[in-house]
């Protein structure tokens, strides 16, 4: 089974190769991005925002840009093609915000910023200091990179095409070619055969991993392990056995190898965008986080995800693991219901 799958250039490629090339791209582009300030056009004297800008000890300018402008239509129409977010002008003791509703995010990040301008320029004029603070604690540690989102995510994917794609399209070409048949009359035990097929995608599974991890740790891409970190090898081994049974029913189900590999392909490429392996789900509409959950991919995105890159706990993983390994046995019942022989 291994020596097969080793002189396989094409299997080597696609299951090794191909998901590094996503994860030196996504790494390489998006890993070290940070968010882009809001561009703020000033026209005229804004005596407020001015100030602001004075007296800014650092935190403001990270977040916003203002650049003076002398034109006011010609920095409205900035603002219409999307070139700018907001144009602030002052019309006495009122300040004007002009902003698009084009784009939501940067519009409430420029309205919410405006007005703490505004509250503080208002408490200092009375002089009365103000009777609540506010205090801010960022959740992940600064070292959460999208690095450490993409490592994980693009892992699962890798292995969930690997186990479908496999174990459907190894199946059907077993019983198209009369080797299942061969196999049942060979003195090799089926269970044995079944199992070696299992232990290498296994092994195959855990030097993706191990790959993986080392190639996302150079300094160019900067991954940084959470403390339990080990428990993602028992989330890949289950998330493998999941995505194995997934391929073994369509084996089953599939007469020929055009058909398993359009239904493959029509349950892993959803499944992986659903599923959180190219884009975080939580900035997603709700209907797609609800419908992520059908998907066993998710659940083995999550669990990695919360050990490497989050630094949760060890029990953090369990309850994913246990769902994969749930979809395993539910998987391989059925498939063992739908097997045949022969390809009749």
């Amino acid at each position: 089974m291994f020596l097969g799958f080793s002189r396989d250039r094409g299997a080597l490629f696609f299951t090794i190769l191909f998901p590094l090339m996503f994860l030196a791209i996504f790494g390489g582009v998006f890993g070290h991005q940070t968010t882009s300030k809001v561009k703020v056009l000033e026209v005229g004297r804004a005596a407020v925002l001015d100030q602001a800008v004075a007296h800014d000890s650092g935190g403001l300018g990270k977040v916003m840009k203002v650049t003076r402008a002398s034109d006011r239509a010609a920095a409205l129409r900035k603002v219409e093609k999307g070139d700018a977010d907001a144009v602030v002008e002052q019309r006495g003791g009122e300040l004007v915000v002009h902003y698009s509703a084009a784009d939501q995010v940067k519009a409430g990040t420029v309205r919410g910023l405006m007005d703490s301008l505004v509250q503080s320029a208002n408490q200092a004029a009375s002089g009365k200091p103000p009777a609540y603070k506010l205090a801010t604690q960022q959740v992940e540690d600064d070292s959460l990179k999208a690095i450490q989102f993409f490592t994980p995510s693009l892992l699962g994917w890798a292995l969930a095409s690997a186990g479908v794609f496999g174990a459907s399209q190894t199946l059907v070409t077993w019983r198209t070619k009369g080797i299942l048949r061969r196999l049942q009359l060979s003195p090799a035990p089926i269970p044995t055969v079944f199992a070696a097929r299992v232990a290498v995608s296994l092994a195959v599974a855990l030097a993706q991993f191990a790959l993986f991890v080392l190639v996302a740790q150079l300094p160019m891409f900067g991954l940084r392990l959470g403390h339990a970190w080990w428990m993602a090898v028992p989330m890949v081994m289950a998330g493998v056995l999941a995505f194995l049974s997934i391929g073994m029913v369509i084996g089953a189900w599939a007469k020929t190898q055009e058909t398993a590999q359009a239904v493959t392909q029509l349950i892993v490429l959803p499944m992986a965008f659903l599923g959180g392996s190219f884009f975080p789900l939580d900035a997603a509409p709700s209907w797609m986080k609800a419908l992520s959950y059908i998907f066993p991919l998710r659940y083995l995105n999550e669990g990695m995800l919360n050990v490497m890159g989050r630094g949760l706990g060890p029990a953090s993983a369990l309850p994913q693991i246990g769902v994969l390994l749930g979809v395993a046995v539910v998987g391989a019942l059925i498939a063992t219901r739908l097997f045949r022989w022969d390809a009749a």
